[in-house]
Protein backbone atom coordinates (compact mmCIF):
# COMPACT_ATOMS: atom_id res chain seq x y z
CA UNK A 1 0.00 0.00 0.00
CA UNK A 2 1.47 3.36 -1.06
CA UNK A 3 1.86 6.42 1.15
CA UNK A 4 1.26 10.00 0.05
CA UNK A 5 3.07 12.75 1.98
CA UNK A 6 1.11 16.01 1.70
CA UNK A 7 3.40 18.90 2.57
CA UNK A 8 1.33 21.98 3.35
CA UNK A 9 2.91 25.41 3.61
CA UNK A 10 3.35 26.43 7.27
CA UNK A 11 1.44 23.32 8.38
CA UNK A 12 2.37 19.83 9.43
CA UNK A 13 3.06 17.18 6.82
CA UNK A 14 0.22 14.67 6.45
CA UNK A 15 1.07 11.01 5.83
CA UNK A 16 -1.84 9.46 3.94
CA UNK A 17 -2.38 5.81 3.05
CA UNK A 18 -3.84 4.95 -0.33
CA UNK A 19 -7.60 4.43 -0.10
CA UNK A 20 -8.95 1.79 -2.49
CA UNK A 21 -12.40 2.22 -3.94
CA UNK A 22 -14.98 0.22 -2.01
CA UNK A 23 -16.67 -1.17 -5.11
CA UNK A 24 -16.60 -1.01 -8.88
CA UNK A 25 -19.74 1.15 -8.71
CA UNK A 26 -17.94 3.71 -6.52
CA UNK A 27 -14.89 3.58 -8.78
CA UNK A 28 -17.05 4.31 -11.84
CA UNK A 29 -18.97 7.06 -10.07
CA UNK A 30 -15.84 8.93 -8.94
CA UNK A 31 -14.27 8.70 -12.41
CA UNK A 32 -17.46 9.84 -14.14
CA UNK A 33 -17.85 12.75 -11.71
CA UNK A 34 -14.23 13.77 -12.37
CA UNK A 35 -14.77 14.70 -16.01
CA UNK A 36 -11.22 16.00 -16.42
CA UNK A 37 -9.93 12.40 -16.47
CA UNK A 38 -11.76 11.54 -19.71
CA UNK A 39 -11.69 15.13 -20.94
CA UNK A 40 -11.85 14.32 -24.65
CA UNK A 41 -14.61 11.68 -24.43
CA UNK A 42 -18.36 12.29 -24.40
CA UNK A 43 -19.93 9.31 -22.63
CA UNK A 44 -23.18 8.46 -24.34
CA UNK A 45 -24.17 5.41 -22.33
CA UNK A 46 -23.35 3.50 -19.17
CA UNK A 47 -24.22 -0.13 -18.58
CA UNK A 48 -25.16 -0.92 -22.17
CA UNK A 49 -27.14 -4.13 -22.26
CA UNK A 50 -28.56 -6.12 -25.13
CA UNK A 51 -30.60 -8.82 -23.49
CA UNK A 52 -28.25 -11.70 -22.71
CA UNK A 53 -25.92 -11.07 -25.63
CA UNK A 54 -22.21 -11.40 -24.90
CA UNK A 55 -19.55 -9.05 -26.17
CA UNK A 56 -21.44 -5.82 -25.49
CA UNK A 57 -19.57 -3.15 -23.48
CA UNK A 58 -20.81 -1.57 -20.26
CA UNK A 59 -19.62 1.94 -21.16
CA UNK A 60 -19.37 3.62 -24.55
CA UNK A 61 -18.53 7.12 -25.73
CA UNK A 62 -17.39 9.29 -28.63
CA UNK A 63 -14.17 11.31 -28.47
CA UNK A 64 -13.27 14.66 -30.01
CA UNK A 65 -11.98 12.94 -33.14
CA UNK A 66 -15.24 11.07 -33.75
CA UNK A 67 -13.84 7.72 -32.61
CA UNK A 68 -16.16 5.27 -30.84
CA UNK A 69 -14.67 4.62 -27.39
CA UNK A 70 -15.08 1.39 -25.46
CA UNK A 71 -14.41 2.15 -21.78
CA UNK A 72 -13.66 -0.81 -19.53
CA UNK A 73 -13.25 -0.14 -15.81
CA UNK A 74 -12.04 -2.71 -13.27
CA UNK A 75 -11.63 -2.06 -9.55
CA UNK A 76 -8.86 -4.66 -9.32
CA UNK A 77 -5.35 -5.09 -10.64
CA UNK A 78 -5.58 -6.37 -14.20
CA UNK A 79 -3.34 -8.30 -16.54
CA UNK A 80 -3.36 -9.34 -20.19
CA UNK A 81 -6.46 -11.50 -19.69
CA UNK A 82 -8.60 -8.35 -20.04
CA UNK A 83 -7.57 -7.92 -23.69
CA UNK A 84 -9.75 -10.69 -25.22
CA UNK A 85 -12.76 -9.23 -23.39
CA UNK A 86 -12.26 -5.67 -24.68
CA UNK A 87 -11.43 -6.98 -28.15
CA UNK A 88 -14.85 -8.64 -28.22
CA UNK A 89 -16.37 -5.27 -27.29
CA UNK A 90 -14.38 -3.49 -30.02
CA UNK A 91 -15.50 -6.01 -32.64
CA UNK A 92 -19.12 -5.54 -31.55
CA UNK A 93 -18.73 -1.76 -31.88
CA UNK A 94 -17.18 -2.13 -35.33
CA UNK A 95 -20.01 -4.36 -36.55
CA UNK A 96 -22.92 -2.44 -35.03
CA UNK A 97 -22.74 1.18 -36.20
CA UNK A 98 -26.53 1.50 -36.26
CA UNK A 99 -26.79 0.53 -32.57
CA UNK A 100 -24.15 3.07 -31.56
CA UNK A 101 -25.65 5.76 -33.80
CA UNK A 102 -29.03 5.24 -32.10
CA UNK A 103 -27.41 5.63 -28.68
CA UNK A 104 -25.73 8.81 -29.89
CA UNK A 105 -28.97 10.26 -31.22
CA UNK A 106 -30.77 9.45 -27.95
CA UNK A 107 -28.04 11.02 -25.79
CA UNK A 108 -28.96 14.35 -24.16
CA UNK A 109 -26.73 17.41 -24.67
CA UNK A 110 -24.70 16.07 -27.58
CA UNK A 111 -21.60 18.19 -28.29
CA UNK A 112 -22.17 20.13 -31.50
CA UNK A 113 -18.54 19.99 -32.61
CA UNK A 114 -18.22 16.19 -32.85
CA UNK A 115 -18.62 14.68 -36.30
CA UNK A 116 -18.84 10.90 -36.59
CA UNK A 117 -18.49 9.08 -39.89
CA UNK A 118 -20.93 6.27 -39.16
CA UNK A 119 -19.84 4.38 -42.28
CA UNK A 120 -16.17 4.36 -41.39
CA UNK A 121 -15.21 5.22 -37.80
CA UNK A 122 -12.30 4.08 -35.67
CA UNK A 123 -12.80 2.18 -32.42
CA UNK A 124 -10.66 3.20 -29.45
CA UNK A 125 -10.32 1.09 -26.29
CA UNK A 126 -9.84 2.72 -22.88
CA UNK A 127 -9.00 0.47 -19.92
CA UNK A 128 -9.00 1.98 -16.42
CA UNK A 129 -7.91 0.19 -13.25
CA UNK A 130 -5.96 0.87 -10.02
CA UNK A 131 -2.99 -1.05 -11.43
CA UNK A 132 -2.16 -2.70 -14.74
CA UNK A 133 0.44 -5.45 -15.03
CA UNK A 134 3.22 -5.20 -17.61
CA UNK A 135 1.89 -8.23 -19.51
CA UNK A 136 -1.03 -6.05 -20.62
CA UNK A 137 1.35 -3.53 -22.17
CA UNK A 138 3.12 -6.25 -24.10
CA UNK A 139 -0.11 -7.61 -25.57
CA UNK A 140 -1.44 -4.15 -26.52
CA UNK A 141 1.39 -3.83 -29.05
CA UNK A 142 0.07 -6.83 -30.98
CA UNK A 143 -3.52 -5.73 -31.63
CA UNK A 144 -4.94 -3.44 -34.31
CA UNK A 145 -6.98 -1.08 -32.13
CA UNK A 146 -5.61 1.98 -30.32
CA UNK A 147 -5.65 1.30 -26.57
CA UNK A 148 -5.35 3.72 -23.64
CA UNK A 149 -4.21 2.07 -20.41
CA UNK A 150 -4.90 4.30 -17.41
CA UNK A 151 -4.03 3.57 -13.79
CA UNK A 152 -5.93 5.52 -11.13
CA UNK A 153 -5.14 5.38 -7.42
CA UNK A 154 -6.79 7.38 -4.65
CA UNK A 155 -5.83 8.96 -1.33
CA UNK A 156 -8.42 10.53 1.00
CA UNK A 157 -8.00 13.16 3.70
CA UNK A 158 -11.29 14.38 5.14
CA UNK A 159 -13.40 15.71 2.25
CA UNK A 160 -10.36 15.86 -0.07
CA UNK A 161 -9.71 13.16 -2.66
CA UNK A 162 -6.30 12.88 -4.34
CA UNK A 163 -6.33 10.92 -7.60
CA UNK A 164 -3.09 9.76 -9.20
CA UNK A 165 -3.73 9.32 -12.94
CA UNK A 166 -1.01 7.47 -14.83
CA UNK A 167 -1.36 6.77 -18.53
CA UNK A 168 0.84 3.82 -19.48
CA UNK A 169 2.66 3.92 -22.79
CA UNK A 170 3.61 0.60 -24.44
CA UNK A 171 7.24 0.36 -25.48
CA UNK A 172 7.87 0.49 -29.19
CA UNK A 173 8.64 -2.98 -30.51
CA UNK A 174 12.22 -3.52 -31.65
CA UNK A 175 11.11 -5.07 -34.92
CA UNK A 176 9.62 -2.79 -37.52
CA UNK A 177 5.95 -3.57 -38.01
CA UNK A 178 2.97 -2.06 -39.76
CA UNK A 179 1.55 0.92 -37.90
CA UNK A 180 -1.72 0.19 -36.17
CA UNK A 181 -4.61 2.12 -34.79
CA UNK A 182 -5.05 5.83 -35.39
CA UNK A 183 -3.26 7.39 -38.32
CA UNK A 184 -0.35 9.78 -38.44
CA UNK A 185 -1.67 13.32 -38.37
CA UNK A 186 0.77 15.04 -40.71
CA UNK A 187 0.26 17.67 -43.46
CA UNK A 188 -0.73 14.97 -45.94
CA UNK A 189 -3.48 13.72 -43.63
CA UNK A 190 -4.86 17.19 -42.97
CA UNK A 191 -4.77 18.13 -46.66
CA UNK A 192 -6.92 15.08 -47.42
CA UNK A 193 -9.58 16.29 -44.97
CA UNK A 194 -9.36 20.09 -45.01
CA UNK A 195 -8.71 22.99 -47.38
CA UNK A 196 -5.02 22.98 -48.36
CA UNK A 197 -4.45 26.68 -47.78
CA UNK A 198 -6.17 26.43 -44.39
CA UNK A 199 -3.94 23.48 -43.49
CA UNK A 200 -0.84 25.61 -44.06
CA UNK A 201 -2.23 28.32 -41.78
CA UNK A 202 -3.34 25.77 -39.15
CA UNK A 203 0.14 24.21 -39.00
CA UNK A 204 1.79 27.64 -38.94
CA UNK A 205 -0.30 28.67 -35.91
CA UNK A 206 0.49 25.37 -34.21
CA UNK A 207 4.22 25.86 -34.83
CA UNK A 208 4.17 29.46 -33.60
CA UNK A 209 2.29 28.42 -30.45
CA UNK A 210 4.81 25.63 -29.86
CA UNK A 211 7.68 28.12 -30.21
CA UNK A 212 6.05 30.40 -27.64
CA UNK A 213 5.66 27.46 -25.25
CA UNK A 214 9.35 26.58 -25.61
CA UNK A 215 10.43 30.21 -25.15
CA UNK A 216 8.41 30.38 -21.92
CA UNK A 217 9.71 27.02 -20.70
CA UNK A 218 6.19 25.73 -20.08
CA UNK A 219 5.89 21.97 -19.37
CA UNK A 220 3.61 21.20 -22.30
CA UNK A 221 3.79 18.65 -25.10
CA UNK A 222 2.39 19.11 -28.61
CA UNK A 223 -0.02 16.41 -29.76
CA UNK A 224 -1.70 16.40 -33.18
CA UNK A 225 -5.07 14.65 -33.49
CA UNK A 226 -7.63 14.18 -36.23
CA UNK A 227 -9.58 17.36 -35.47
CA UNK A 228 -7.21 19.43 -33.34
CA UNK A 229 -3.68 20.10 -32.14
CA UNK A 230 -3.48 19.99 -28.35
CA UNK A 231 -0.81 21.27 -25.99
CA UNK A 232 -0.85 18.82 -23.12
CA UNK A 233 0.30 18.85 -19.51
CA UNK A 234 0.87 15.14 -18.96
CA UNK A 235 -2.38 13.39 -19.86
CA UNK A 236 -4.51 16.53 -20.29
CA UNK A 237 -4.88 19.45 -22.72
CA UNK A 238 -4.24 22.95 -21.39
CA UNK A 239 -5.18 24.58 -24.71
CA UNK A 240 -5.00 23.92 -28.42
CA UNK A 241 -6.19 24.68 -31.94
CA UNK A 242 -9.23 22.87 -33.31
CA UNK A 243 -10.85 22.64 -36.71
CA UNK A 244 -14.31 24.25 -36.92
CA UNK A 245 -14.92 23.42 -40.58
CA UNK A 246 -12.91 22.42 -43.65
CA UNK A 247 -11.56 25.99 -43.90
CA UNK A 248 -11.74 27.48 -40.40
CA UNK A 249 -10.15 26.76 -37.03
CA UNK A 250 -10.01 28.27 -33.56
CA UNK A 251 -8.04 28.37 -30.31
CA UNK A 252 -9.56 26.55 -27.34
CA UNK A 253 -8.59 27.04 -23.69
CA UNK A 254 -9.49 24.63 -20.86
CA UNK A 255 -10.77 27.21 -18.40
CA UNK A 256 -13.80 27.75 -16.15
CA UNK A 257 -16.31 29.99 -17.91
CA UNK A 258 -16.01 32.72 -15.26
CA UNK A 259 -12.23 32.92 -15.72
CA UNK A 260 -12.49 32.99 -19.53
CA UNK A 261 -15.06 35.78 -19.43
CA UNK A 262 -12.84 37.92 -17.18
CA UNK A 263 -9.71 37.37 -19.26
CA UNK A 264 -10.02 39.61 -22.33
CA UNK A 265 -6.52 40.55 -23.55
CA UNK A 266 -6.58 43.46 -26.00
CA UNK A 267 -10.35 43.29 -26.11
CA UNK A 268 -10.46 39.73 -27.47
CA UNK A 269 -14.01 38.43 -27.64
CA UNK A 270 -14.79 34.80 -26.89
CA UNK A 271 -16.66 33.14 -29.77
CA UNK A 272 -18.43 30.68 -27.47
CA UNK A 273 -18.03 28.62 -24.31
CA UNK A 274 -18.27 24.84 -24.65
CA UNK A 275 -19.91 23.56 -21.44
CA UNK A 276 -19.45 19.89 -22.37
CA UNK A 277 -15.68 20.18 -22.83
CA UNK A 278 -15.28 23.08 -20.36
CA UNK A 279 -13.35 25.22 -22.80
CA UNK A 280 -13.43 28.74 -24.21
CA UNK A 281 -13.24 28.99 -28.01
CA UNK A 282 -11.81 31.92 -30.03
CA UNK A 283 -11.98 32.04 -33.83
CA UNK A 284 -8.70 32.50 -35.69
CA UNK A 285 -8.44 34.82 -38.70
CA UNK A 286 -5.13 33.79 -40.35
CA UNK A 287 -4.70 37.29 -41.82
CA UNK A 288 -5.25 39.14 -38.54
CA UNK A 289 -4.87 36.90 -35.49
CA UNK A 290 -1.57 37.10 -33.58
CA UNK A 291 -0.58 34.22 -31.32
CA UNK A 292 1.05 36.51 -28.73
CA UNK A 293 -2.26 38.31 -28.23
CA UNK A 294 -3.50 35.19 -26.43
CA UNK A 295 -0.61 35.09 -23.94
CA UNK A 296 -2.81 35.88 -20.87
CA UNK A 297 -5.19 33.07 -21.86
CA UNK A 298 -2.29 30.64 -22.37
CA UNK A 299 -1.03 31.52 -18.90
CA UNK A 300 -4.46 31.19 -17.27
CA UNK A 301 -5.03 27.79 -18.91
CA UNK A 302 -1.60 26.57 -17.76
CA UNK A 303 -2.26 27.77 -14.21
CA UNK A 304 -5.64 26.03 -14.25
CA UNK A 305 -4.33 22.69 -15.52
CA UNK A 306 -1.43 22.69 -13.03
CA UNK A 307 -3.64 23.75 -10.12
CA UNK A 308 -1.69 26.98 -9.57
CA UNK A 309 -4.59 29.31 -10.31
CA UNK A 310 -5.58 31.60 -7.47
Amino acid sequence: MANLFWKQKDKKTLNLLSTPFVSEEEFERVIFETKEILEDVFLIKRQIRGGKKAGIPDIIGIDNDGNVCIVEMKNVSIDASVIPQVLAYAIWAQKNPDSIKNLWLEAPEQPEDIAVNWDNYEVRIIIIAPSIESSTLELVNTINYPVDLVEIKRWVEGPNHFLLVNKLEPERPKKVKTARGLGVYDPEFYESHYNKQSVKAFLAFAQETEQLIKAKGWPLETKFNKHYCGFKHGFFNAFGIQWSSSKSFAFFFKLPKSVAEKTRPNGLKMDRYDDQWKQAVYKIDPSKTKVKTFLPLFQKALEHITGKAE
